[in-house]
């Protein structure tokens, strides 16, 4: 995600941002703006929070084009993550003579792009826990009985990360008990839809093939991840269904391997959305780079309920991960806590 801005003698004369893939990026967009505006860019300054590619890849170089434009300076926010090619641009803009500096709010152009800068170095996606719980950590009551925890407006918010995501990942048992669409729906109508993988963890094929997740318009970006375990006519009858990847192990998927996987699939950011379990596996496996936790002004009690993170949990305090960068705010009724996650030297992290 990166944006660009030209301005000359003080007034903004182009703006642009780089849409999809393949498409022009950031830095041409805001050239040909300033050219439909009528507004030559020689002598401009161009502001973009991405260091400029200095290479042929699906498009061309956009360091040639500031060179041809004329433009006398370029600020960039952040340097080009990829060790290939960090800091290329910028010292093939110094050696054309043009001025080059980097810097300005780089922190928050690394947070804008941190999942594809994880991707690019670890070559795995980056992931994010998210769940919704009451005030004492509740997911749901001992009979599983759980919406809506959060209100309205939390709900908002947590499906627009939906759109900030490559793929979402849900447990079995969540599909089992809430049968969700782990879909993107936009909040009005006539927007363009946001195509969103679905990853089902089920590592002994008990995925219903009456499940949306299986059944609906969209089956065909759905993954659900067995393990040897599941029996074969389950798998063959999901596999006429939806994509179907045999991870190693056998009552468990191999996160670490699914996420390898992913990575060379191009998935760069990946939403944990579904079950205690699933929330405790990545956290435990020292696999999540972010938390995104919302609290319901709600105690439910009970020793029985469900948990917003399970699992076994962390056998001693050294090996608890911490949070960092942590943010708090009012959602509604609601509290969302957003924060990073890092793990103790020596532990496994995935980057």
């Amino acid at each position: 995600m990166v944006g660009a801005v030209l301005v000359r003698a003080g007034r903004v004369i182009g703006r642009g941002w780089h849409r999809a893939a393949g498409q022009a990026h950031a830095e041409i967009e805001a050239l040909r703006d300033a050219e439909r505006r009528g507004q030559p860019a020689v002598g401009a300054t161009l502001y973009v929070t991405l260091e400029p590619c200095s290479t042929h890849g699906r498009t061309p170089p956009c360091t040639e084009a500031i060179r041809k434009a004329g433009i006398r300076r370029v600020v960039a926010a952040a340097i080009d993550p990829n060790p290939a090619h960090e800091g290329r641009g910028l010292r093939w803009l110094r050696r054309a003579g043009i001025q080059a500096e980097h810097g300005l709010l780089a922190a928050r152009s690394a947070r804008l792009n941190e999942a594809f800068h994880h991707w690019i170095v670890c070559r795995r996606p980056f992931v994010t826990v998210k769940a919704a719980m009451t005030l004492d950590g509740k997911l749901a009551t001992a009979s599983g009985e759980s919406r809506w925890i959060t209100s309205a407006a939390a709900r908002a918010v947590g499906m627009r990360m939906r759109l900030g995501a490559d793929a979402i990942l849900a447990g079995v048992n969540t599909v089992l008990a809430d049968d969700p669409s782990l879909t993107w729906r936009p909040a009005r109508a006539g927007v363009r839809p946001h195509r969103l993988r679905r990853i089902v963890l089920d590592a002994l094929g008990r995925t219903p093939l009456g499940a949306r997740v299986v059944s609906d318009e969209q089956a065909e970006l759905t993954t659900v991840v067995v393990t040897s375990a599941a029996p074969a006519r389950r798998r063959e009858a999901l596999a006429a269904r939806v994509r179907v990847w045999i991870a190693p192990g056998e009552d468990r998927v191999d996160l670490a391997w699914l996420l390898d996987r992913l990575g060379t699939e191009d998935v760069t950011h990946l939403l944990v959305e579904g079950g205690g379990e699933v929330q405790a596996s990545f956290l435990e496996g020292r696999l999540a780079q972010r938390i995104t936790l919302f609290y319901a002004p709600i105690i439910l009690g009970s020793k029985d309920a469900l948990r917003a993170v399970a699992g076994s949990g962390f056998s001693a305090s050294s090996g608890i991960p911490k949070l960092h960068s942590i943010e708090w705010r009012r959602v509604g009724a609601d509290l969302m806590l957003t924060a990073r996650v890092d793990y103790p030297e020596g532990t496994a992290g995935g980057g």
